[in-house]
């Protein structure tokens, strides 16, 4: 670590202070990945606090996955790589503990999902189109055997959104939605209702989709994942208010759209 990299905290919180200055000198590349802090005697008197405030400010860095503490020797505080598990864990625990209503998560998923479906469209390439008609060709054939195949139905959906995710060519919005297919499985179990109807539904929004992305139209793209998504959101919220008048026909099973 270079002389002079860190001042004396001008705060009232003077553990924040440690640690906005240590999060900007990795984000600004003074701190790299593998680097380590100098011992905690040190980082003391660097920045004048007490060796309380330094456990506080350093334990708050290890949370956000900015820094690694390491025992033993050649231990210490070890700068980290950018890491995304600290926002997936909280996404992921937000949408399982269910604290966002349907609505709510109908539209974050239309707008999302709309977007990369659209991206996809534009950026596929032969490859992209390729996985994704492999796919279709496979919920096809499972659409065909009915509700026995139910399960392996879902998996090949899941897919689907993740290739689409995948043409899309934007990192973010594939971790995005890989968290979200990953963790919605709870709302589907309670609200989506079972049938052959809906699964043909399913099966013939995914053939409109993928058509839509190789033939490169991403108007049409959109709209197509907008409405799916909206659609069977529809189907939950009307399977909702039968499960709130205690409708005896409510069944329960894995569900994904």
């Amino acid at each position: 670590m270079k002389p002079g990299m860190f001042e004396k905290p001008k705060q009232h919180r003077i553990y924040q202070d440690v640690i906005d200055q240590v999060q900007s000198a990795v984000l600004d590349g003074r701190l790299k990945e593998g680097d380590t802090l100098p011992p905690e005697r040190e980082l003391q008197a660097i920045f004048g606090v007490s060796r309380g405030t330094l456990r506080e400010a350093l334990r708050v860095l290890e949370q956000k996955g900015i820094i690694e503490v390491r025992l033993g020797t050649g231990g210490g505080a070890v700068i980290r790589g950018a890491t995304t598990a600290t926002v997936s864990e909280s996404l992921a625990f937000l949408i399982r503990s269910r604290r966002v209503s349907l609505a709510d998560l109908a539209e974050f998923r239309a707008d999302v999902e709309g977007i990369v479906t659209g991206a996809a469209a534009e950026r596929a390439n032969p490859e992209d189109i390729a996985a994704l008609r492999q796919l279709l060709a496979e919920a096809q054939s499972l659409c065909q055997k009915g509700l026995s195949a139910w399960n392996d139905f879902i998996r090949v959906d899941e897919k689907m959104h993740m290739a689409l995710a995948a043409a899309a060519k934007n990192p973010i919005y594939r971790l995005i939605l890989r968290i979200v297919h990953d963790n919605v499985h709870g709302y589907y179990d309670r609200f989506l209702p079972g049938g052959e109807k809906e699964m043909a539904e399913n099966c013939r929004d995914l053939s409109d989709i993928v058509s839509a992305v190789e033939s490169g139209d991403a108007a049409a793209a959109q709209g197509l994942a907008r409405d799916h998504v909206h659609r069977f959101t529809r189907h939950m919220q009307n399977r909702k208010k039968q499960i709130v008048t205690g409708d005896p026909q409510h069944r329960s099973r894995h569900h994904g759209t």
